[in-house]
């Protein structure tokens, strides 16, 4: 009977879940909000399909567990150490200011210690609804998305502390602060050993294991190490996810790094997803529909003093203006830590049932609240902010000096640095344009002088000096900017050489028929020289790989031709088939007249050969 209740509850879960977040997202609302929407749905509060979801959410909390450990299997330890000062500073700044506000609006209604405890459990975030959300905008690698994991990583550490001070607060054995050293140096240990075990240990067991080649058993032993060294965290007073999240930081230069990520990967998605649910099954409507104005209150209270404090903190850090609402908004919300402060302040008297209750629907609303408050900054905030901010940037005053320079490039992405070292490396002087800030920046801390300048406008142009140049490179990434800018120049400056980046083929016709002087496809070159490099892997000696290579151009560049001659997409087809069949064909009778060339190959083989043991 129990195993059939527990089928129908797991029946009842993926039917929520199936429905709600397709549904969800469809609306352009997130799965996030669709799981916790599912969840209320189908818990006490509405129809009741489940009827404990404290239980479930205690079980659940394992894909915050694994959500962490996949997070710290991207850190590297010289990252984490090199994260330090964000962590502590601007965490626990977060961290302090927010309980300060909390505190003295919570001495309100509430003693000292009820409310210092109420102030510390609100002051932290939900790190499942933030690094997802992160992960869903791809923001993590982002200052903004680094600012703020390094905010909910001080947050999971900070738990350890305001755990262990609600039994102080409750009036605990004096005698047990005598232990606090001990219970100090056993975290220590812990931590040490799951360096250890990470460090020496996982790479031979992983390795016996891929040798069975079994992939189940990898699976398994990719969650019993996630499992037990949580367990083990956990004993030692530390939360398991901030456990798994070291376990993760310290197997992030493994061999098994990746295969780890894809094991538990589905297992991370299904629980979080259960996590999600669960918090919406704890959404106690019937308080809400008793108290609806103090309950609402509370929660939008809370948002805005967190949100502010994180508006203020933005500034600070140096996030971006428009990014700060985000920023604020991933972390306004409470967090799921916040359900075990409160269960356990309750436990120690400090709480009593009525409050525990409230304190827990506002932090269950309040997470609630953040998928729509994030939907609502990038529809509304993000783009009505930058409409209002962006200012035409004016283009940069050219040195005088640098006007009689021969070459004028444009563009200076990872295409134009390379023609312009090039050009550099030779002494030829160039003038180098570019509308990219992040591009223009990078490439000054290495020297290279670049100004800011939209080339499309003449007038930018002439103040580079395109009257006096010998040669103009188009090296930008936007195909139509690019048209648009050799059509104008190719109009004013008729007789100017102009050699262009092409995106692909299509491109080089626009750029042919615009009377570009000469361009190349970006992508060509380099997969032609891989393709080099792939045939002498397979056994081609460096003569008939660097032969077939030549040939391949030479039919390219024949193919180019014929297909720029005709317009027509079925002539395309056609002509594209034929010069296919016949390059086969050229290759076939090449493979056969390379045994000519027996002798060569085996000689410059045998001299790479000799070359490499000398």
């Amino acid at each position: 009977m129990a195993a059939d209740g527990l089928m129908v509850n797991a029946a009842i879960y993926l039917g929520a879940a199936v429905v709600s977040v397709p549904l969800a997202k469809r609306l352009g609302l997130g799965p996030v909000l669709g799981y916790l929407i599912a969840g209320l749905i189908i818990g006490p509060s509405v129809l009741g399909l489940i009827k404990n979801p404290e239980t479930i959410l205690h079980f659940a909390e394992f894909g915050v567990v694994l959500l962490l450990f996949l997070i710290g299997l991207e850190l590297h330890p010289y990252r984490l150490w090199a994260m330090r000062k964000p962590i502590v500073g601007l965490g626990g700044a977060q961290v302090g200011l927010s309980a300060v506000l909390l505190f003295g609006v919570a001495l309100v209604g509430m003693d000292g210690n009820a409310a210092l405890v109420t102030a510390l459990g609100l002051a932290l975030s939900s790190t499942a609804i933030a690094v997802q959300s992160l992960k869903e905008k791809n923001l993590l690698a982002s200052h903004t998305g680094s600012s703020a994991f390094s905010v909910l990583l001080f947050q999971d550490i900070a738990v350890i502390p305001i755990l262990a001070l609600i039994p102080a607060l409750a009036g605990g054995d004096p005698a047990q602060e005598g232990s606090a050293w001990l219970d100090t140096l056993k975290v220590l240990g812990v931590i040490g050993v799951v360096g250890i075990i990470g460090h020496y240990l996982t790479r031979p067991l992983f390795r016996m294991v891929a040798a069975t080649r079994m992939r189940e058993i990898f699976t398994a032993s990719a969650l019993l190490l996630v499992i037990g060294i949580s367990l083990l965290m956990e004993m030692a007073g530390i939360s398991m996810a901030l456990g798994a999240f070291l376990a993760g930081v310290l197997l992030a230069d493994s061999e098994y790094r990746h295969e780890l990520e894809v094991e538990i990967e589905p297992f991370k998605g299904l629980l979080l997803g259960l996590f999600f649910i669960a918090v919406g099954m704890s959404i106690d409507l019937q308080l809400l529909v008793r108290q609806p104005l103090l309950v609402f209150g509370l929660v939008i209270g809370l948002v805005a003093v967190k949100s502010l404090v994180l508006i203020g903190l933005g500034k600070v850090i140096g996030i971006p203006a428009g990014q700060r609402a985000l920023f604020a908004f991933m972390l306004g919300q409470g967090g799921e830590f916040a359900f075990v402060i409160f269960t356990l302040a309750f436990d120690a008297g400090l709480l009593d049932p009525q409050t525990k209750a409230l304190l827990i629907l506002v932090v269950a609303l309040s997470m609630l609240l953040t998928p729509l408050l994030l939907l609502v900054e990038g529809r509304w905030i993000s783009p009505r902010f930058y409409r209002q901010q962006e200012r035409p940037r004016e283009a940069d005053e050219i040195d005088s000096g640098e006007r009689g320079n021969p070459v004028v490039i444009v563009g200076f992405g990872r295409f134009g640095r390379v023609v312009g070292r090039l050009l550099h490396a030779n002494g030829i002087g160039t003038i180098v344009l570019d509308t990219d800030p992040e591009e223009i920046e990078q490439a000054r801390r290495f020297g290279y002088k670049v100004y800011f300048g939209d080339a499309s406008r003449m007038e930018t142009l002439h103040k580079a000096g395109i009257d006096q140049a010998k040669l103009l490179i188009l090296a930008v990434g936007d195909p139509e900017y690019g048209l648009r800018l050799a059509g104008r120049v190719r109009a004013t400056f008729p007789e100017l050489p102009i050699l262009a980046r092409a995106h692909d083929m299509h491109h080089a016709f626009e750029l042919k028929k615009l009377g570009v002087t000469g361009f190349e496809r970006e992508i060509r070159e380099g997969a032609l020289m891989l393709g080099g490099d792939a045939l002498r892997h397979l056994g081609y000696g460096a003569y008939q790989a660097r032969m077939a290579m030549n040939r391949f151009r030479d039919h390219d560049a024949t193919l180019f031709r014929r297909l720029y001659e005709s317009d027509e997409l079925e002539s395309h087809i056609s002509i594209s088939r034929e010069a296919r069949a016949e390059l086969e064909k050229v290759f076939v009778a090449d493979q056969a007249s390379a045994k000519l060339h027996d002798g060569r190959e085996w000689g410059e083989q045998a001299q790479e050969g000799s070359e490499r043991h000398s």
